[in-house]
């Protein structure tokens, strides 16, 4: 389809939590890839993640000759006192040439905006920023281009926000869906005194246990604290706080308290997005596997592919790689969703 049709081409914005992800990625077909430096300045600050500069710089490289954009997330928050690594960060990212750099704290979108004003930004999601207010301030005061959206919008707000704004927008489209409460999560600094928003680690290993009984049943704990039990043969995925099962007042079994085990996919919406003015579409996943991103990538570099064609997007089923192989549109077509 075409811009007389009612959209232009979205770019397809993918993870790389390690450099043989970013080829993987790539390879399938991303226009720009998202990764963060091996500290606490990215939101994915786990053993084995992430990129030292040397990676960073060749993986620019591999990228860049294969016409692919590459992203640095900078956007997590520093503790007071502690903004040097973040300053680090961003002249790292201009030093090298990244595409953009992904922001979240003020402090940090001001340094690189006054330090290095060629620099591009971007507005992570971790902002919170979902008004046209706020959104605005953001692109007068940091010349940010382009913002990431939390994803607790309807498309129609989306396509409202889009007329009164002066950037780009960026919606996820597949992964992980979230607590709609983006920036602001202390769940997981409570129980292990290391900060999602601050430290970049949610539910971090070292503090993740699992006990099996004689029956086989699963317990697992974030530190001190039961998250969720698992009955023998249930699927039990990664012990995430969020997305335990709790009881609750009245309730007699385990409870969803907060967010259920279940992936946003909205493959059926592609073309609702780009119609609403979405410029970038974004997959999460930067802890998933190789097979992950490559399956994923491939499967929405065909399906944009088709669309703008003018063909119908025929999505081979993606639910193997969801979490608790079930998937939800979210919030994405109506408030009423939970």
């Amino acid at each position: 389809m075409s811009e007389a049709q009612g959209y232009q081409k979205p770019e397809l914005v993918c993870p790389a939590g390690t450099p043989a992800a970013l080829r993987a990625a790539v390879d399938a077909g991303a226009d720009a890839v998202y990764c963060g430096l091996q500290n606490a300045t990215n939101a994915r600050n786990f053993p084995g993640l992430n990129f030292t500069p040397a990676e960073l710089d060749q993986s620019l490289a591999y990228a860049h000759a294969r016409n692919a954009k590459v992203l640095l997330a900078v956007n997590t928050f520093p503790p007071a006192g502690k903004f040097e690594m973040w300053g680090e960060a961003i002249d790292r990212a201009a030093k090298l040439g990244v595409d953009a750099v992904i922001v979240a704290d003020m402090g940090v979108a001001d340094y690189a905006a006054r330090t290095h004003p060629n620099l591009r930004l971007h507005l992570s999601v971790q902002a919170g920023a979902s008004s046209p207010e706020a959104i605005r301030y953001y692109c007068e005061e940091f010349g940010i281009k382009r913002v990431v959206l939390p994803r607790m919008l309807t498309v129609a707000e989306i396509a409202e926000l889009h007329r009164q704004i002066p950037c780009e927008i960026e919606a996820f489209v597949f992964g992980n869906i979230g607590m709609m409460a983006e920036g602001r999560c202390s769940l997981t600094n409570y129980v292990t005194g290391l900060s999602t928003n601050m430290d970049g680690i949610c539910s971090p290993a070292a503090d993740v246990h699992y006990e099996e009984d004689a029956e086989r049943n699963l317990t697992t704990r974030l530190g001190e604290y039961v998250i969720d039990r698992f009955a023998c043969g249930e699927s039990a995925g990664y012990t995430t706080i969020c997305k335990g099962r709790y009881l609750c007042g009245a309730q007699t079994g385990g409870y969803y308290a907060f967010e259920e085990p279940v992936s946003l996919n909205l493959s059926a919406l592609l073309p609702d997005l780009m119609r609403a003015g979405v410029t970038a579409l974004k997959i999460e996943g930067r802890q998933r596997s190789r097979a992950y991103v490559k399956s994923v990538v491939s499967a929405f570099r065909k399906a944009v592919d088709d669309i703008m064609a003018g063909r119908d997007a025929a999505f081979a089923s993606l639910l193997a790689l969801t979490e608790g192989r079930r998937e939800t549109e979210g919030a994405f077509p109506s408030k009423r969703w939970r």
